[in-house]
């Protein structure tokens, strides 16, 4: 056996002794989580005070027309 074969398996061997193995195996079966999320809808909900700025911005910008250019210098 050469030299550096020699030291190359001292080295797997260290880390074979230093990190456990790890466990492959699940624990549970995680497809019905996964059906169950995706049957319950989309989880991201926009708060009312969003709609309501949203609202006011249209309101704005039907009665001040121009302001959609100062709207637009700040994009």
């Amino acid at each position: 056996m050469k030299p550096e074969n020699h030291e190359q398996e001292e080295i797997r061997q260290a880390l074979k002794d230093a990190f456990p193995a790890v466990d492959t195996d699940l624990r549970r079966d995680l497809w019905p989580a996964m059906l169950r999320r995706m049957h319950e809808g989309p989880a991201v909900t926009i708060p009312w005070f969003d709609w309501a700025l949203a609202g006011c911005s249209v309101v704005l910008l039907a009665l001040f027309p121009k302001l959609a250019w100062l709207f637009a210098s700040h994009l």
